[in-house]
């Protein structure tokens, strides 16, 4: 039966995207890491995200890796408590070096986040949602 699950990606340099990913908040397990992999924690559960150099990433897939300035394959949200934690977010992200590419801003009177790429152009968001405002049915 199914225990875990991780989400893999590829990038260019393992420690870039490292040190990207702290400067924003995140924390890593460094029982899964090796020169060309490190494992990104993501939320209270922890969830795995892995990050692999391309080389390492493409002899797993056994395919061509997404283009990523021309096209989308994921879009990875992850949850935030309050509006000022997404702006606080948005700022992390810049500083880091991302690309917020939808700053922060309201969206269908619920929710409100901010969309960015990580160094390698892989797409992210981070959302507050209030649902005592979800409109009813």
């Amino acid at each position: 039966m199914t225990k875990q699950i991780w989400l893999n990606l590829p990038v260019k340099e393992v420690a870039k995207s490292k040190a990207f990913f702290a400067k924003i908040g995140f924390s890593f397990n460094e029982q899964y890491a090796t020169p060309h992999s490190t494992c990104l924690s993501v939320g209270a559960t922890n969830f795995a995200v892995m990050l692999f150099e391309e080389a390492i990433f493409e002899g797993f897939v056994q395919n061509k890796i997404t283009d990523t300035q021309s096209s989308s394959e994921v879009l990875i949200s992850i949850d935030a408590e309050s509006r000022e934690e997404v702006d606080e977010f948005a700022k992390k992200v810049e500083e880091a070096g991302g690309t917020l590419f939808a700053k922060p801003a309201e969206n269908q009177g619920w929710m409100y986040g901010c969309a960015f790429a990580d160094l390698d152009g892989h797409r992210w968001n981070m959302l507050y949602m209030d649902f005592n405002k979800v409109p009813k049915q």
